[in-house]
């Protein structure tokens, strides 16, 4: 009788527990079956594109080519370079928006008065659309009228060519893309620091901790989910970065802002090569995906 009332008292336990899982499937059914359609639908089309000889001259799936298109990709020297300056744009871009925007966060954190006015100043470039972002930068770095670059020549330097100078531009655009990016890295950090316990702050400075010790010690390992969620929001927005980038170089000058989104721009839509600019879309769908799960990795380990 003891060995068989312990074998029923986990099957007990167990249906609750099904039960509440089985009706948790049930109601999460129509919004999965709604991104199943929304999003499976037009990535399956997609793969059907990558795999075929599909172009605009002739507008039909088959012959079916196989990983032809991929292969392609992989002897393209322009592919390579396109390759090599996305990753140069997304690491300087996520680690300068993660650090300024943790810099902030924390800042903002010790301010009493006046932080609500603060925070609506930052999130006005985040509310601003990339094109919109795009044209007034545009106008302020323009050589010979460029608002920015009259005050730099009144002050006797020389003026540089932000857009047009090969070693400029893609420091430029990383620029660009921190000061409308990194307000929304201050909003989610403030999130999770105003959300942070006390306690062990309190006991740490009972212990005679700094403020320094303090924040590596206890903020940063409380904050790994947040600054996980954070750095692989940012890595996708700017891995997949393309309307700034078309309205500022268009990829130029010398294809020094050529990033991976604008290669399969070009690929699919100039060169009339939709099977090429599916697979290399597929490329930087798999490069995303990649290193989101290596940054979210790092960042959420335990210590």
């Amino acid at each position: 009788m003891t060995a068989a009332a312990a074998n029923a008292k986990p099957a007990k336990r167990r249906r609750p527990r099904n039960r509440w899982r089985a009706t948790g499937w049930k109601f999460a059914a129509p919004g999965l079956s709604m991104i199943a359609l929304v999003l499976g639908l037009p990535l399956v089309y997609a793969v059907l594109l990558s795999l075929s000889s599909f172009n605009l001259l002739n507008p039909v799936l088959e012959p079916f080519v196989g990983l032809a298109n991929f292969e392609t990709l992989l002897v393209d020297p322009y592919f390579w370079h396109s390759l090599a300056v996305s990753f140069e744009y997304t690491v300087a871009t996520v680690t300068g928006a993660f650090g300024l925007g943790l810099l902030i966060a924390v800042l903002l954190t010790r301010v009493v008065r006046l932080k609500a006015i603060y925070f609506a100043i930052l999130t006005v470039p985040v509310a601003l659309a990339p094109v919109s972002a795009g044209l007034i930068w545009h106008i302020l770095l323009a050589p010979g009228r460029g608002v920015i670059n009259q005050l730099i020549g009144l002050a006797g330097l020389p003026v540089p060519d932000w857009l047009g100078d090969p070693d400029l531009a893609l420091w430029t655009l990383v620029f660009v893309e921190l000061w409308q990016q990194v307000a929304f890295v201050v909003l989610i950090l403030s999130a999770g620091l105003a959300a942070l316990p006390r306690r062990p702050y309190e006991a740490a400075e009972m212990d005679g901790a700094g403020r320094w010790q303090q924040f590596w010690y206890l903020t940063l390992p409380l904050l790994r989910p947040v600054v996980g969620i954070a750095i692989v929001i940012q890595l996708i927005n700017v891995t997949r970065a393309y309307d700034l980038v078309y309205v500022l170089t268009r990829g130029g000058p010398d294809m020094g802002t050529d990033l991976l989104s604008i290669y399969t721009y070009r690929q699919a839509f100039l060169g009339l090569s939709l099977h090429d600019g599916a697979a290399a879309s597929f490329v930087l769908l798999m490069m995303v995906l990649f290193l989101s799960l290596i940054l979210f990795r790092l960042v959420t380990r335990r210590a």
